[in-house]
This record gives structure tokens, sequence and C-alpha cells, in this order.
């Protein structure tokens, strides 16, 4: 998604209170778009575990569980891609579809893990996504040199939890749970950061400031989404 960065960034002439303040802005509105993409998959896969109708019409027929799933992923790469050739009320219609697809599928986890321990991870999730999101935000450490070495994990995990889904191996399955954590709690710092420096492409554009705050937010979604499903792994009691 790197695309989405300018190929001449504005210069813009701006105190150091004014350049803050600019950054805060932005980030209150990357969060308040993750806030509302994350309730609306709560509480479409809280009604998915609800409905035994929804449940054997999803997850009864693997036709529409996968076609989902691909859906999402499509969704994914064309945001990342065409972002800045969308309007703003696309981008936001396709983030909350996404969202939307998301919590249908994430429905299943309440056929897996009872409601306490799934609202108890989540909790869980939520501070942790807070703190490392603050330090993001807050620290004057440069968190660049993270990319690559996130990255790399990153596609690592991938490739560790693809081969044991089919080879069905404990020790691996747990490896894979606890690096997941790791990984995707490294990246909700590094991602913030990231973001935050992202605030000034759209500055004086409306537009694209919307654009922008939807792809942060999009991005801090995923890291949360992500990091919630290997803690219950952890935490979740099944049922």
């Amino acid at each position: 998604m790197d695309e989405l960065l300018p190929e001449e960034p504005p210069r813009l002439s701006i105190s150091t209170e004014e350049a803050a303040q600019i950054q805060t802005r932005f980030m209150t509105q990357v969060y308040g778009w993750m806030a509302g993409a994350l309730a609306l998959t709560g509480g479409v896969a809280m009604m998915v575990g609800a409905s035994p109708e929804i449940q054997e019409l999803v997850f009864g027929n693997r036709l529409i569980f996968f076609g989902l799933l691909i859906t999402e992923l499509l969704i994914v790469g064309y945001l990342g891609r065409n972002l800045l050739e969308m309007s703003a009320n696309q981008a936001v219609g396709a983030f909350l579809g996404y969202a939307l697809l998301n919590g249908v599928t994430l429905g299943m986890i309440f056929m897996i893990y009872t409601r306490e321990s799934i609202a108890s991870t989540f909790f869980i999730s939520a501070a942790t996504f807070g703190v490392m999101s603050l330090y993001g935000f807050l620290t004057g450490t440069d968190l660049s040199r993270w990319g690559n070495l996130l990255f790399m994990g990153l596609i690592g995990l991938v490739i560790a939890s693809v081969v044991n889904m089919f080879w069905f191996n404990s020790t691996l399955y747990w490896i894979t749970t606890y690096a997941g954590v790791l990984l995707f709690v490294g990246l909700i710092a590094y991602d913030t950061q990231k973001i935050k420096m992202m605030a000034f492409m759209g500055y004086g554009r409306e537009d694209t400031d919307r654009k922008t705050a939807v792809w942060g937010a999009l991005s801090l979604y995923l890291d949360f989404i992500n990091l919630f499903l290997f803690l219950l792994r952890i935490f979740g009691r099944r049922r």
C-alpha cells in the first residue's frame, strides 16, 4: 500500500504546535473510522453467532464461505491499489463493506468459543492495542527500521500457518500463535507511527484527507483483528 504516498509530498511552513494539532486531528479521524468498523464487525458477528440459520447458510456451504473470504481479500487489494482514484464516499463504502463481510465470517468464533472468553479477549486486545498505538504515536524513536523485519515475519507467519493447515502440528500451532501476537503488537506501533506521518498528505484537501484516514483505519483495523484472533487462541475457552 506504499503506492498511496504522493510522488511529491506537500511542503508546509507551519509551526511544531500546528503540526502536532494536524496529526492529532488526523489520528482522531483514523481511530473514529476504525472504531466504527470494529463496531460493525462485532455487531454482525454477534448476529451470526445467534442465528443457526445464518450459520448453516454461511458455514454449511463451503462455496459461500470461501467466496466471502475471497471477496474480503479482493476488497482490501482494491483499496490498496486504487484508493487515491476513488471518491471518499467510495472508499468509506468499501471499507465498511469489508468490515461487514468480515463480521459474517468472524461469526464462526461464537460457534467455537464461549461468549465470556470472547468478550474478555476483546478487552485484552483493546488494552494491548491502546498501549502500543499510544507508544507508536508518542515515541520519538524512528520505528521505520522495524518495517523489513515485521514484513519478513508476516510472510513467515503466513507460510507457517498455511503449512499447518495440512500438517496439523500442535507445536507449530502454538509457535505461530505466540509469534502472531508479538508480530501484530509490533505492527500496531509501527503502523501508528507511519499513519501519523501521513497526516499531511491531505492537508487542505478534504477528500484526500478522508481517504487517507480510511486507509489508516483499515491498516489498524487489520492489526487489531489479527491480534484479537491470535489472543483468542490463547485465552478463548471452547464450548
